[in-house]
């Protein structure tokens, strides 16, 4: 009775050790796809933050091309108008001489 008791109990045992053997592999697996999507996760958050700021970059750069642009755009503006001025300053001087010439 004795070894009957002591049999019974390593083939209780061996079945524990098989069914801790297999579900073991499964949550080994369980724990890897879990390490490998927070990882995922983590390299997916970088990835936004790195395109972010590169995308403030940008924003900056085009902000100091518009301003620029909208000087050079200014001040080209005054060189017109300083050339129309000119012009009609001259045309006021050519006038002013033809009526002092007349007089």
């Amino acid at each position: 009775m004795e070894n009957g008791l002591l049999i019974l109990a390593l083939i209780g045992l061996l079945f524990l050790s098989m069914y801790g053997y297999a579900y073991g592999s499964v949550a080994l697996a369980k724990l890897k796809a879990k390490k490998a999507q927070e990882k995922e996760m983590l390299l997916k958050e970088q990835r936004r933050a790195e395109n972010a700021k590169k995308q403030e970059i940008r924003d900056e750069k085009l902000r100091q091309v518009n301003k620029r642009r909208d000087e050079i755009n200014h001040e080209l503006k005054l060189l017109e108008q300083q050339k129309i001025d000119q012009a009609k300053l001259a045309k006021m001087r050519v006038k002013q001489m033809k009526s002092q010439k007349v007089s």
